[in-house]
């Protein structure tokens, strides 16, 4: 039997349902924060995610799908997608009028990781991308549009931890600082570390083996180093989320393991339980010069992303977020019922209510239990006497109380009391 390769999984049943909720409600919020959507190809050159995710990153060098097609070119299977709605944007001029754009994108994404709690090998990433603003009412927008659909989404507990970067001087001023306090403990870092502290000594905070050890818990304080401009921007930062009444947490050790991101950089955490040891459902940040270095122009920009299979597997917890169920469950016997029910079901679904019938020839009782089992609101019972005179049963699954509708407000009074 021919399965389902390793890291990637089937959308079925119970999980169908939550991530039918999860797109309407990213599309709902989208369309009321003014979010554009955009689509990007799955696959793009392989050059791409190395100028901007960063050619010692764990994605890169460890992760991604790399392949060459028939004509030699060196393509890879999208990790992320920050880097192909920056390349869209600089491809398409998006930059030369109504700035700034607010993108958003839902689609798969490809790494080549262990499969764990939550995480796959094939995953689908929601994002949200503002590009040609430089105001810090952006930063907190976008992490309080994040805030605010998870909360909808059922999410109880919810921390943000933020941190800022600073700019390119506060950045290098770090390095020095944080290389010359790691020197002494290098032999007592993964191997990776001391990769990283030649390449990229940033990213060695991001360490998932070394992170609760002593010597990182200790390193200097990166908000120490930096301007005083940079210190007023990501107070102002601060002082947005608190008008927003968005609960935050300053992690001075937070640098996300992208190499993109300068200034505001943030994750948001869910502790529910089921979520153990996968607890940031989304993350993001500032990328001011991500933009110019694809060759377009300065573009500052700012956004975040989330794993929609860490909602999903979250919203096991919450209640609510299963089927709840459609409007109304149409039954019937004979072939006279059964053309007045498909009739019905299609006029019904055209005013906008949810309805479904029985199409395998099932007994009335298998009928009830089919409609139990959608959990229909009202049944609609249909009878060859009642449609000679002009009439239809409408029961209600919940009281069990039945009333007779003329066959011409059937309609009116569903979308009623549906």
């Amino acid at each position: 039997m021919i399965t389902k390769p390793k890291g990637t999984y089937d959308v079925i049943d119970t999980d169908a349902i939550k991530l039918r909720k999860i797109n309407r409600m990213i599309d709902y919020y989208c369309e009321f924060y003014n979010y554009d959507l955009i689509r990007t190809p799955i696959f793009e050159s392989r050059e791409l995610f190395h100028r901007t995710v960063g050619d010692d990153t764990d994605i890169v060098t460890k992760e991604t799908y790399d392949f060459k097609d028939r004509s030699d070119r060196e393509l890879t299977l999208r990790p992320e997608g920050t880097a192909g709605v920056v390349r869209s944007f600089i491809e398409n001029k998006m930059y030369g009028s109504n700035m700034p754009r607010k993108l958003y994108y839902n689609g798969t994404m490809y790494r080549y990781e262990r499969p764990g709690n939550g995480r796959n090998r094939e995953f689908t990433q929601f994002g949200v991308e503002i590009l040609g603003s430089n105001d810090v009412a952006v930063d907190a927008e976008v992490i309080s549009f994040g805030y605010r659909l998870f909360e909808d989404l059922g999410f109880k507990d919810l921390n943000v931890k933020i941190n800022s970067l600073g700019n390119k001087i506060d950045r290098e001023n770090y390095k020095i600082a944080l290389k010359d306090y790691l020197k002494p403990h290098l032999n007592d870092l993964c191997e990776d570390c001391k990769i990283r502290y030649e390449k990229n000594p940033l990213r060695i905070l991001d360490c998932k083996v070394d992170k609760n050890s002593d010597i990182l818990k200790n390193v200097p304080n990166i908000l120490d180093y930096q301007s005083e401009e940079s210190k007023k921007r990501f107070n102002k930062v601060l002082e947005y989320l608190e008008y927003l009444d968005i609960d935050y947490e300053v992690d001075h050790k937070l640098v996300r393991g992208l190499d993109y991101y300068d200034y505001t950089v943030f994750e948001i955490e869910s502790n529910e339980e089921i979520l153990a040891g996968a607890n940031t459902i989304a993350a993001g940040g500032r990328y001011n010069d991500l933009v110019e270095t694809l060759g377009g122009p300065s573009t500052p920009c700012m956004g975040f992303a989330c794993g929609i299979e860490r909602i999903m597997l979250a919203m096991d917890e919450f209640e609510n977020t299963l089927k709840q169920g459609i409007n109304c469950y149409i039954m019937y016997v004979n072939e006279e019922e059964k053309i007045k029910a498909i009739t019905l079901a299609q006029d019904l679904r055209q005013s906008g209510v949810s309805v479904d019938y029985d199409t395998t020839g099932r007994s009335l009782k298998s009928q009830f239990k089919e409609a139990d089992r959608n959990k229909a609101e009202l049944l609609i019972i249909l009878n060859s006497e009642d449609l000679n005179k002009g009439l239809i049963t409408i029961k209600d699954n919940l009281t069990k109380e039945e009333i007779k509708i003329d066959e011409s407000e059937i309609i009116d009074y569903i979308v009623t009391n549906g």
